[in-house]
């Protein structure tokens, strides 16, 4: 990257329905460590955030309504070279988003030049879409194993996975594992991009 004093853009995929602790958590730690973070969607306006847990004697998520996020910048609008980073919330928007042909263009952009890459629970099937996750080893919940592996994934059932420029998570229990690996990332990252200081 060239070398800037602005602050490092990173960009939060979402849509409807995306979960809320999965998106707030990564846009707060951003904004505490410097960085911008900035949510794209399909449409850029109001999304409706949801909560999702599995409840105990449950064999399904249950799902209820969380807060609402605007989104800053919509698919079509995205000029990926502008971005450091990227990170795939969880929730049911993936499965709905995931066919977007911007989106798509975007994640492969992402993959091949080997930007800092963060994604949890169903965040997995936005990449598994876009044919970038094969040979990748891989976290997410469980029940999106198969999507992971069908496009050629490796699934490891661990809090925090490290492949290379991506790091991965099964839920939002575990983003107090996985996200301090991405910062540092992206400190790297910032580090790379600076004018270093010259001695005396």
């Amino acid at each position: 990257m060239p070398e800037n004093t602005d602050p490092l853009k990173v960009l939060i995929i979402i849509g409807d329905a995306t979960e809320t602790v999965d998106t707030l958590y990564p846009h707060l730690r951003l904004q505490e460590e410097g960085y911008v973070p900035v949510v794209a969607a399909p449409e850029k306006r109001l999304y409706q955030m949801v909560c999702h847990e599995v409840k105990p004697g449950w064999t399904i998520t249950k799902e209820w309504e969380g807060y609402t996020i605007d989104a800053d910048i919509a698919f079509s609008d995205v000029d990926e070279t502008e971005y450091a980073s990227i990170f795939f919330s969880g929730g049911r928007a993936p499965e709905y988003i995931r066919d977007d042909p911007d989106l798509i263009r975007i994640t492969q952009q992402f993959f091949d030049t080997g930007k800092p890459i963060a994604c949890v629970c169903h965040g997995v099937e936005i990449p598994a879409r876009a044919d970038r996750v094969r040979g990748r080893r891989m976290a997410t919940v469980p029940k999106c194993q198969f999507d992971l592996e069908v496009c050629g994934g490796i699934f490891v059932n661990e809090p925090c996975v490290i492949d290379g420029n991506l790091v991965s998570g099964r839920t939002w229990h575990d983003h107090g594992h996985y996200i301090r690996p991405w910062i540092e990332m992206l400190k790297e990252v910032e580090s790379a991009s600076r004018p270093q200081m010259k001695s005396a």
